[in-house]
């Protein structure tokens, strides 16, 4: 088959970074500002940083929100799962909304009807409404979808790792920065005059007006490929409109979807569950303050800013050398450190080995989550929203069982459920050893020797015959062409089909 090498120079001089035939960027310049990837870049993890501080600017407050609502330990469990369960749902339907309508439109959406609910914590006044103003904000965490979908589509198989990575560790960034936020916006209202149980509720309108402006940034900036937005692009016939239901079959078809779902719910799920519970662990075992305790949580979401990244560079760098193997392999070890220290944290009992242990632990869980998706781009090139969503759900999943099973009333301590988390982590992390592509093979085994095990037989078998007539596999046969790297120098190289091959289904 002719590869896709030889694009037009005009197009790819229309772009300020070097793109493949995709027009995707094949270099990833952080502190740019390059119309449309890096703005898209920019774009996506403010949005979705954002809607982390929304979803999580109740925690560091729980101390004086459970004194004035009355709040039980059950109430407070039963709200973190709250906050994490909406978005479950709301992951899919966004993977799947990304698909067909486009990235920008999707999250700006998403955004714009989840900001009413941060409003309404100044209104909460029981257990009950308390909860639902906590069920209806998380649903904003769906935007880590599209924010990887973006990337996806903006950016090349050689740096979609670290995009990916980046953008989503830095918008993780707002787990920790509520930890810090919230406490000084509530000093801040009370220093004005307001009492305790005022203040509280007040401070909840920054986070919301922050989530709201970030929303009509993207509507009025963003882009959603590189060529255009969806709708642009579909009225002129250069994006067809593809059929949903074959969308959707062929992400939930695809079991490496569902291998992500289940331990990505033991990487990113633990790191909601954290984010629900260090503050207030902190607060209550080591009799600390609570804006202390606040700068100790804060620290675990802010190592973001290099950890997810780190395992998006991470996966890019050893698939250069070892291929897909490579980003596997990296992924599962990194996971099953985190998981050991995450058994550490529960048993280590001062203050200074708690929080050193706590850093190590946040480093390479969050790791694991940018090494994940430095996988999930390949796993299909037509239904890449849904099989995001499914894996990004699969994380908040994970935060629901384990905050129902280990932190949810008084069965156990927080310590004892920090411990059995990290057993779980090692369990459910060892099925990425199941995951195997053809055309560059798994953990135990190298790529398959049969002819059609390649690129374009993996890509393609998600296209009938009539639908590749019609020339609606042209996009696939381009991403196929650009994955070929994914063998890596260390990896024999799978042969290429000639052109008149018709690939079998994988």
């Amino acid at each position: 088959m002719q590869g896709f090498d030889g694009m037009d120079e005009k197009d790819s001089k229309k772009f300020a970074l070097p793109v493949d035939s995709e027009h995707k960027a094949t270099e990833f310049h952080l502190f740019s500002l390059a119309v449309p990837h890096m703005r898209a870049f920019h774009l996506s993890w403010i949005s979705f940083f954002a809607c982390f501080v929304s979803t999580f600017a109740a925690p560091p407050l729980l101390p004086i929100i459970r004194d004035n609502l009355n709040l039980t330990a059950t109430d407070i469990g039963n709200a973190g799962i709250a906050s994490v369960s909406g978005a479950v749902f709301a992951r899919v339907a966004m993977g799947t909304a990304c698909d067909l309508l486009g990235p920008r439109l999707a999250a700006a959406s998403l955004s714009l009807m989840t900001a009413p609910a941060v409003y309404c914590a100044a209104v909460a006044n029981s257990a009950t409404s308390f909860l639902l103003v906590r069920f209806f904000a998380g649903f904003s965490l769906a935007t880590f979808v599209s924010t990887q979908f973006w990337m996806s589509s903006m950016f090349s198989a050689p740096v979609v790792g670290a995009a990916n990575g980046v953008a989503a560790g830095w918008g993780n960034l707002g787990g920790g920065a509520t930890q810090l936020l919230m406490p000084l916006l509530y000093s801040l209202v009370c220093h004005l005059g307001a009492t305790p149980f005022t203040a509280w509720r007040i401070s909840f309108f920054i986070p919301a007006t922050f989530q709201v402006l970030t929303a009509f940034s993207v509507l009025a900036f963003g882009q959603d490929l590189p060529d255009g937005n969806y709708k642009q692009l579909q009225n002129t016939g250069d994006k067809p409109k593809d059929d949903f239901s074959k969308v959707l079959y062929h992400g939930i078809t695809n079991y490496r979807g569902w291998i992500f779902a289940l331990t990505y719910g033991y990487c990113f799920g633990v790191e909601l569950t954290i984010d629900n519970i260090i503050a207030e662990y902190f607060f209550d075992r080591f009799n600390l303050k609570l804006h202390t305790a606040g700068l100790i949580a804060a620290s675990f979401g802010l190592a973001n800013i290099v950890s997810r990244p780190a395992g998006g560079f991470l996966s890019d760098e050893m698939a250069k050398r070892f291929g897909m193997r490579g980003r596997l392999w990296s992924l599962w070890l990194v996971q099953s450190l985190g998981g050991v220290l995450c058994i550490l944290l529960g048993r280590v009992g001062s203050l200074g080995a708690s929080i050193g242990v706590m850093i190590g632990f946040s480093i390479f869980v969050q790791a694991a989550c940018g090494l994940t998706f430095g996988v999930v781009p390949f796993v299909s090139r037509r239904s890449l929203g849904v099989i995001s969503g499914m894996t990004g759900g699969g994380g908040n999943v994970g935060a629901v069982i384990t905050q129902l099973i280990f932190f949810k009333g008084s069965r156990y301590s927080k310590e004892t459920g920090i411990t059995l988390m990290g057993i779980m982590m090692l369990a459910c992390t060892l099925p990425i050893w199941l995951i195997y592509f053809p055309q560059w093979g798994g953990m135990l085994f190298g790529p398959s020797k049969k002819e059609n095990a390649t690129e374009e037989g993996y890509y393609l078998s998600e296209w009938n015959r009539k639908e590749r007539e019609n020339g609606l596999h042209v996009a696939s046969l381009k991403f196929a062409d650009n994955s070929k790297n994914e063998r890596g120098r260390r990896v024999n190289s799978a042969p290429t089909p000639p052109s008149d091959e018709t690939p079998p289904h994988v």
